[in-house]
């Protein structure tokens, strides 16, 4: 199976340096970040896609709209897909960084979860995932779904993807560990 995996387009909070991990935080797109989905959608619309994932968050449910959209194709909402949860929702990105240098991979923040908690999350919906029957499918979400794709995909410890940067609605391919 081919997955592809796309970032959100910049949001309010991207340009704030906020983290956003709480669906009922209303955090949208800027316009820059819609006429990013917009091109992604441009890009993926001669892939062979068959589902479109999203997180439930709103930047990443909105990005995935715009570019299923030309592709004729719902978007189905997934939790499981829902960004890493921070324990710093509303609060800047380098507060969370600063919790959790001295330990990227298994340390957190407050009741949020570790690198190592998310990838197994996400790693069950990866699971569930490849045992479907599509050929490929785009998952929306975001920077840290994207590494933990990049470390499930590649087999590389998570130590070797944190920091790992991942541009807004860049297209990201990675193939089925079966079919590599």
């Amino acid at each position: 199976m081919r997955v592809i995996g796309l970032r959100h387009g910049q949001s309010s909070y991207n340009v704030r340096r906020l983290c956003n991990d709480d669906p009922r935080r209303r955090v949208d797109l800027t316009a820059l970040g819609m006429r990013q989905a917009q091109r992604a959608a441009a890009r993926l619309a001669a892939e062979p896609i068959e589902q479109v994932f999203s997180s439930p968050l709103l930047r990443a449910e909105h990005t995935a709209r715009i570019v299923a959209a030309p592709l004729g194709l719902p978007v189905k909402i997934d939790e499981r897909l829902a960004d890493i949860r921070s324990g710093c929702d509303g609060r800047p990105v380098d507060e969370f960084l600063g919790a959790i240098a001295g330990d990227p991979v298994d340390g957190r923040v407050g009741d949020g979860e570790s690198l190592r908690e998310y990838q197994q999350r996400l790693g069950g919906f990866l699971v569930w995932l490849e045992a479907q029957p599509w050929q490929c499918v785009l998952l929306v979400a975001h920077e840290e779904s994207l590494r933990i794709l990049d470390a499930h995909y590649s087999k590389r410890d998570l130590l070797a993807v944190v920091g790992r940067p991942f541009a807004n609605c860049i297209p990201y391919f990675f193939q089925s560990p079966s079919e590599n």
